[in-house]
């Protein structure tokens, strides 16, 4: 669970301002929801024979002895707090997202640690590939407006209806039981309360095993493949190149028809940088009347990471303007000037150099701070009412009346970003 440090959230404040860009964009309103739901929710919600439920919540007893947990994931929570607030009612829409911390007790690695962060989309009230298509454009925007869509490549899949499942369960059943020596211990449990997760196992050994496994292809209704062959076309006719993966189940219970994930190469084990898919039965699971629903997550820590890894990521903000002044002038008339010009000019930074000391030592805190321009005041300028701009990394200083500071500020930056 690791600090961020001021210099690593350049990357972060850049992911999340084309994030909010492009939530409003496509009309997601934000909502957010607690760290912290009983336990029940995700047991009901992401099921009990997942890896999540069964080894990776953080769960605990509170003072009256009901079970909580950290959240492990988004949607559970969202859904809920649509339900309890009365959001989404039979026959109206909702488009909301959310962002915030999750948690999961696994070995921290590149892009996966135990308290990470998603944002994610979800869309209530739509049934059909059409919304569907919306959030994968969502996430297609984001990710070309940070510079990473040429990085990462759409998978798809359809996990059709629960009744397409139930023959492809019992095949798939019959496949990996007759080779039950081959099966590893997380495997065999799983065969007897939920094969379809099998395939999602990231065990070398198991590899050719289920890649021989029979395909959900073979159990679907006409509806089902109907649903999978509009979306792709839809997809096909917005630029999106998905690429159709037919052992890719995510891995949550609550999935149904479309599963997807942008995956990438550049991150090593954990190629997964977003994922979702269509859960139409769990607004019902959790006490709603049925509802089609259809959303996504977005880990941030592995986004921040790709960005790093295509040397994508933003230098850390340098102060604009470093104030400094003499010990002879008044320590209100320094901090009015330093007011007056973030008042005149918001967009600014301006750091104050409260400390003192002689003006050698100032300017040497300047240079190391970053800053383009130090603003000096000594007693000349204090009786003449002027500030000393002097341009701290080449070019000549002059003196400028103090009402005038905010308009020659501009004017200097402006000749120093242009300046060969």
């Amino acid at each position: 669970m690791p600090d961020l440090m001021p210099a690593d959230l350049a990357s972060w404040h850049a992911l999340e301002a084309v994030v909010a860009s492009a939530m409003a964009a496509y009309g997601y309103g934000e909502l957010r929801t607690p760290l912290i739901e009983r336990t029940t929710l995700f047991e009901r919600s992401i099921g009990e024979g997942t890896d999540i439920v069964e080894k990776e919540m953080y769960t605990f007893e509170d003072r009256k002895g009901g079970r909580l947990s950290l959240r492990p994931e988004g949607t559970a929570g969202v859904v809920r707090a649509v339900l309890e607030n009365g959001l989404v009612q039979p026959g109206a829409v909702a488009r909301l997202f959310y962002r915030g911390q999750m948690f999961r007790y696994e070995r921290p690695q590149l892009g996966r640690q135990r308290q990470f962060h998603q944002v994610g989309a979800e869309a209530f009230g739509m049934a059909g590939p059409v919304i569907e298509t919306e959030l994968v454009l969502l996430s297609a925007r984001i990710l070309r407006e940070l510079g990473l869509l040429d990085a990462v490549q759409l998978e798809i899949n359809t996990l059709g209806t629960a009744e397409d499942r139930q023959g492809w369960r019992a095949a798939l059943v019959a496949h990996f039981d007759a080779h039950r020596d081959q099966l590893d211990e997380d495997s065999l449990r799983r065969l007897e309360r939920n094969p379809l997760r099998i395939l999602d196992s990231k065990n070398p050994a198991l590899q050719s095993l289920i890649e021989t496994a029979p395909p959900l292809d073979d159990s679907l209704c006409v509806a089902s493949r109907e649903h999978f062959d509009t979306l792709r076309d839809l997809l096909a006719a917005n630029g999106i190149d998905a690429q159709v993966n037919p052992r890719l189940v995510r891995g949550l219970d609550y999935y149904s028809h479309t599963v997807f994930e942008w995956t990438t190469d550049r991150l090593g084990a954990q190629s997964a940088v977003c994922a979702g898919g269509r859960y139409d039965k769990l607004v019902d699971e959790l006490g709603g009347k049925p509802m089609p629903a259809v959303g996504w997550g977005m880990g941030l820590e592995r986004v921040v990471a790709l960005m790093a890894a295509l040397e994508l990521a933003p230098a850390a903000r340098t102060p604009d303007a470093f104030l400094i002044a003499s010990d002879e002038v008044p320590a209100a008339v320094a901090l009015g000037i330093g007011e007056r010009l973030r008042a005149d000019r918001p967009q600014l930074s301006v750091v104050h150099n409260v400390a003192g000391g002689s003006l050698k030592s100032q300017f040497k805190k300047a240079d190391k701070s970053g800053a383009s321009v130090a603003l000096v005041v000594g007693t000349e300028e204090l009786a003449a009412d002027e500030i000393t701009l002097k341009p701290l990394h080449g070019g000549e200083q002059r003196r400028v009346a103090t009402a005038e500071l905010a308009d020659a500020v501009d004017a200097l930056l402006a000749t120093l970003r242009d300046a060969p």
